[in-house]
């Protein structure tokens, strides 16, 4: 703790951007994860619905996030 208040103002900017970076990175890792996966995930999230719906129907979805408000 003592180390870090010794340090400068261009120090803690280099800090901050380095953790910044890293968060940066980190994020677009995880989208494109999410993104290659996103049927599977789909597919376990729609689950409990479809398991409800009547044999031989589908959802309908207008818009993107209709798929979010169900009733």
């Amino acid at each position: 703790m003592e180390d870090m208040e010794k340090l400068g103002l261009p120090e803690h900017l280099a800090d901050l951007r380095t953790c910044l970076i890293r968060s940066l990175l980190a994020v677009i890792i995880c989208f494109s994860a999410a993104y290659y996966y996103i049927e599977p995930i789909g597919d376990w999230f729609f689950k409990p619905l479809f398991d409800v719906l009547p044999k031989g129907s589908s959802l309908i979805f207008i818009s993107y996030q209709e798929a979010f408000f169900f009733t």
